[in-house]
């Protein structure tokens, strides 16, 4: 077979040469060890978590080492390829501090453009240089055609190929596909000439060289040293369209583009035979891998599940609607990623989670469990170190898209706002009041729409309550200082026949009917209309005297 002739014939359009193409894609001048990483999706939906998850890892090897964080739009297949979704993991993947230096990104006019010498970044332009480096497989007696009629076409159509499969046995199928692989090899030159003179479309295949029963030595950053059994399938490079599978383009894209590592979840495992051997025909020096095990969750039953798409918690979009901060799911995430995160963060506690020395060693090889209640405690935490600007920023941008009416509210009196939100922040022990933006209103919503409750907690007598709460007013005075107002509680506690110190209540209980934590539930009730709220002194300073004494005043009416 003269494969120099196959090539033209095959690719009669195709006159640039590998070397030709290699030369528009230049190294870059990085610092040594700078690592070159890229996040590759088919743009078919929302951003899964188990997207944001290796993103991460790319993002912060490559910022780490002083390197590049490129994105690359694997749309090859037009009939998946649901329209904005590519714009919408972009936008998403930036709300979530994913910021890419080249690669794909919304311009000015709203359109994706390329940034970068590396690209096009989107697959489906790059069709003529996969083209170039099929054209040499083929010249090198690596590669070959395989043609379809359109009788054959048709034949294909017409059978229920879902049904098909089920009836077959696996092994008597494999033992077919092996059959017709090993006789597609067998075509002459005019046979070839023939197929294209009709017309007919084919898809080009690999000719595998390898023998399954040999293994190939490979070393992954996160399972460690394998043995890959050599690939023996002559599997597909170009779809009789033209377009190119995944095995063929990100082998091309990932050596033309300089990708250094190659971060992927574990079910490619399986095709890492073809990716060597692929790397191997081009003559392509390979990326290192790190397949990493699939995000888990816990079901009813409290057995390990998959993470589908279909969970709360898988799109990404689910954690802006709950009121999820951005940082609070990086941190989450940084916590599954590396075991000593945690115990670094409580060493650093004011540095971002950006400062943390990431390291591919300590990642799990089996994989990480997603845990919502997980998620909240580092939440709480993440959030109880904002200052007040903040969370009124973050707050009040959240709540005007998912709860408009509270949203305005917080946009009308934001100096109100934000010296609610000022209450018990700062210093070695801050407020860890809510999770999520959504808990916000449950929190502080007393400020704003005032309820009282029907009854208070415990047996106390209305007449007492009410003496107490009448008792507060007389000698309220906002000009009061914390301890000056906490005497006045206590003196009437012991005016009441409270105890109005805790040790003596804690140490005979029956010689009082009450004490003075109960007096101050009496008022808490009676200005928030809750039985856990902030600071009370604090909230009565927030709320003012004409407010406060018009909430007391009205519970005792109601009393």
């Amino acid at each position: 077979m003269d494969y120099q002739k196959l090539a033209e014939l095959l690719f009669p359009n195709v006159t640039e040469t590998p070397a030709d193409v290699e030369a528009k894609f230049p190294p870059r001048n990085l610092p040594e060890g700078a690592k070159v990483t890229r996040f590759a999706p088919s743009p078919t939906g929302f951003v899964h978590f188990g997207g944001l998850f290796p993103t991460t890892i790319g993002e912060r090897l490559a910022h780490q080492s002083g390197g590049v964080l490129y994105l690359r739009i694997e749309d090859t297949d037009a009939k998946r390829e649901v329209d904005g979704a590519a714009e919408g993991l972009i936008k998403t993947l930036a709300h979530y501090g994913i910021h890419f230096d080249e690669g794909a990104v919304i311009g000015e006019d709203g359109v994706i453009c390329d940034k970068g010498i590396y690209g096009p970044y989107r697959q489906s332009q790059r069709g003529p240089i996969y083209h170039v480096f099929a054209k040499k497989l083929v010249a090198e007696g690596k590669a070959y055609p395989v043609f379809t009629t359109q009788e054959e076409l048709d034949a294909m159509n017409a059978v229920d190929k879902k049904a098909e499969i089920k009836a077959k046995d696996w092994h008597e199928d494999q033992s077919a596909q092996k059959e017709a692989m090993l006789k597609a090899r067998e075509f002459t030159m005019e046979e070839v000439e023939e197929h294209l003179k009709a017309g007919n479309p084919f898809v080009l295949r690999l000719l595998a060289d390898g023998n399954p029963e040999k293994k190939t030595p490979f070393t992954d950053l996160i399972k460690g040293k394998l043995e890959i059994p050599e690939n023996d399938e002559d599997f597909v490079l170009l779809k009789s369209d033209g377009i190119p599978t995944y095995h063929f383009a990100h082998a091309v894209d990932d050596h033309l583009m300089g990708t250094t590592h190659v971060i992927r979840g574990e079910e490619w495992l399986p095709s890492l035979a073809k990716h060597i051997m692929l790397f191997r025909y081009l003559g392509f020096r390979m990326p290192k891998y790190m397949h990493i095990a699939q995000i888990m969750r816990l079901d009813e039953n409290g057995n390990k599940k998959k993470l589908s798409k279909r969970d709360m918690g898988a799109n990404m979009d689910d954690y802006s609607r709950m009121g999820y901060a951005p940082a609070c799911v990086c941190e989450y995430i940084m916590t599954l990623l590396n075991s000593n995160y945690e115990e670094w963060h409580m060493q650093n506690p004011e540095k971002p989670y950006t400062e943390f020395p990431f390291n591919i060693k300590k990642m799990s090889s089996s994989g990480c469990l997603f845990d919502f209640n997980k998620l909240n405690d580092v939440s709480k935490n993440v959030i109880s170190r904002m200052s007040a600007d903040e969370v009124y920023e973050q707050v009040a941008a959240w709540a005007l898209e998912f709860d408009p009416e509270f949203g305005k509210k917080l946009a009308a009196t934001p100096d109100f706002a934000k010296s609610i939100f000022s209450i018990g922040r700062g210093g070695k022990k801050p407020r860890k009041d809510f999770a999520t933006w959504a808990d916000v209103k449950p929190y502080m919503g007393f400020f704003y729409d005032y309820e009282q409750l029907d009854e208070f907690s415990g047996e106390h007598d209305k007449e007492t309550v009410k003496k107490a709460l009448s008792l507060f007013l007389d000698s309220y005075a906002p000009s009061d200082d914390m301890n000056a107002w906490f005497d006045k509680v206590k003196a009437i506690a012991r005016e009441i026949g409270y105890a109005d110190d805790m040790k003596a209540y804690k140490a005979d209980p029956t010689a009082f009917p009450g004490n003075v934590a109960d007096v101050s539930m009496f008022l808490r009730v009676a200005v928030t209309g809750k039985l856990n709220a902030p600071d009370l002194y604090t909230v009565m300073q927030i709320l003012g005297e004409d407010e406060t004494r018009a909430r007391i005043a009205n519970m005792i009416e109601k009393i």
